[in-house]
């Protein structure tokens, strides 16, 4: 039942604060997860600053120096579980957590949440191949984020401007283990994605314990780099680390020598290719003009070239030779003709009928058709006798002993 209160009829602070701690003491004993983000011990008790592992809040813990050792001692950045009972000191208007049991994390459990957070981000497309963009040849600004000082910030600059002396470097150096990482790689990288000059990202860390590398497994953090416009390499640790960062990430590199070797290409590498390509560039063009050379020689080497009037009277030659032959085929073929007709000519004047009529021999014709027996004239008939050179017409008239004659 709410309290009734008015500006006429107001209650004292004690009695909100006695009814808030009763209310919060309603809600009973409740297992908490979290991050220790701070750790202090003072006489027979402990007081954590106890995180949330992804959003930032957190809540003060006190535990009995008993239960805080029960359970390993703990350090600063362990994950742990607490079954707790909400406290409210009414006194001070402060709230907390009474610790009566701290069990840590172990290695096992981490890594199967891990396995189901990949399996669930695997599922969401945020580790798929298609998302991924290549790298800029040569980028104007590199985005470095990397630990305070760390030796990973040393390897990518210096094997970087070793490869290319003039490349350039926008550091964010930020807290890499601890409560505070995953917070402040997170503004780093937002940082950098905004700024237009940067070309790519590296998050770079040296190798730790899984417990070390564990930001760079946070769900928050790797959906960040996700939703980054701009490229991002991950060099975590060694070549055995990988964390979830290292399957969003653009790129992957095994370490942060390696990072600074696939962001920035060697000069040295890229002048030598130059210059292999233009020595090749410059072989192929000399092949190719003595190949057009040597064809033009043998071109201007033919005789139809060097001697151009030589041809003509070559082809000349020819024409003559082909017009005798064919004047020798022409004149033998009217001559082997001329013989025939020759031979023609005196096979018909033999059987000729003009030969028979040259020997005394008379043709008699009866309306221009030759006679050949006597029956075939009647009395009265007019006949035609030729001779070789002329002829005579002559009439027919009845022979009384003989039949009909001229």
């Amino acid at each position: 039942m709410g309290l009734e209160t008015s500006a006429e009829r107001p209650v004292p602070v004690r009695t909100v604060l006695q009814l808030v701690g009763g209310w919060i003491g309603r809600l009973g004993r409740v297992w908490v997860e979290g991050q220790i983000a701070e750790l202090t011990r003072r006489g027979g008790s402990v007081y954590l600053t106890f995180r949330d592992p992804i959003a930032a809040v957190s809540v003060r813990v006190i535990a009995a120096r008993q239960v805080y050792d029960d359970a390993g001692a703990p350090a600063e950045g362990a994950r742990v579980v607490i079954n707790a009972r909400p406290d409210f000191n009414a006194s001070r208007g402060s709230f907390s957590l009474a610790a009566l049991e701290i069990r840590a994390i172990g290695v096992g459990e981490l890594l199967a949440r891990l396995e189901r957070l990949k399996r669930e981000l695997t599922a969401e497309g945020l580790f798929s191949a298609e998302r991924k963009r290549r790298l800029p040849f040569l980028p104007q600004v590199i985005g470095l984020i990397c630990g305070r000082d760390s030796a990973a910030q040393r390897d990518v600059q210096e094997n970087a401007a070793r490869r290319w002396p003039a490349v350039r470097f926008r550091v964010e150096q930020v807290a890499v283990q601890g409560p505070y990482a995953v917070a402040e790689v997170t503004d780093a990288l937002h940082r950098l994605d905004a700024d237009a000059e940067v070309d790519v990202i590296v998050i770079a860390r040296g190798g730790g314990s899984i417990e070390d590398l564990l930001p760079f497994s946070d769900e928050s953090l790797v959906r960040a780099v996700a939703a980054c416009r701009t490229p991002v390499v991950s060099a975590i640790g060694h070549e055995q680390d990988t964390p979830l960062l290292d399957y969003v990430a653009d790129l992957r590199a095994s370490t942060p020598t390696d990072a600074a070797k696939r962001v920035v290409p060697d000069v040295a590498e890229q002048l030598k290719q130059i210059r292999d390509l233009r020595e090749r560039g410059r072989r192929c063009l000399a092949g190719w003009l003595d190949r057009e050379t040597a064809w033009l020689e043998s071109v201007r080497s033919r005789p139809a070239l060097a001697d151009p009037v030589r041809e003509l009277e070559r082809q000349a030659e020819q024409v003559d030779a082909l017009r005798r032959r064919a004047r020798v085929c022409v004149d033998g073929t009217l001559n082997r003709a001329g013989d025939d007709l020759s031979h023609v000519t005196a096979r018909l004047r033999a059987l000729s009928p003009a030969s028979t009529l040259r020997r005394g021999y008379a043709i008699v014709q009866k309306d221009k058709r030759v006679i050949r027996t006597a029956e075939e004239v009647q009395p009265d008939d007019e006949l035609t006798v030729r001779f070789e050179s002329d002829q005579i017409t002559v009439h027919v008239f009845k022979n009384q002993q003989s039949g009909p004659v001229g």
